[in-house]
């Protein structure tokens, strides 16, 4: 199990804007402090935290931040209206698009996704594969 994913962002108030445009809509709620951003799943009562937990913070080191070159993150959502939903507000919050919301021929004939890259190049995929909607193939 993947506990928590950290990407690095030199200018935290534009990644602030980007993350929150569709993390919350997916559930996830915003801790903020002097070294990042944390967004976390809520923990129930009785129940053991929700992961993976999500950071967004100034790299360690002090050098300035940069996109892995094959890292991505993803998050599910719970429908391909919610991933065209987010895919827009991600962009609108300062998002660039790395791919539209679709059908891929390389995944499942259930897999919609959508990708995109953060204000600090981080990419990220929003992905639904709901059962209870149409697939590729109709």
């Amino acid at each position: 199990m993947i506990a928590y994913v950290t990407v690095g962002a030199d200018d935290i108030a534009r990644a602030k804007r980007f993350y929150s445009a569709f993390l919350p809509a997916l559930g996830y709620e915003l801790e903020e402090g002097p070294e990042g951003l944390s967004y976390a799943l809520p923990v129930q009562p009785g129940q053991s935290s929700a992961l993976p937990d999500f950071y967004v913070k100034p790299p360690f080191d002090g050098r300035p931040a940069s996109a892995g070159n094959g890292a991505m993150t993803a998050f599910e959502a719970r429908s391909q209206q919610q991933v065209r939903d987010l895919h827009a507000a991600a962009l609108a919050a300062g998002g660039s698009d790395e791919g539209r919301p679709g059908f891929r021929d390389s995944y499942g004939p259930r897999f919609y996704v959508g990708y995109l890259r953060d204000p600090q190049g981080n990419k990220i995929a929003l992905f639904s594969c709901n059962p209870d909607e149409p697939g590729r193939d109709g």
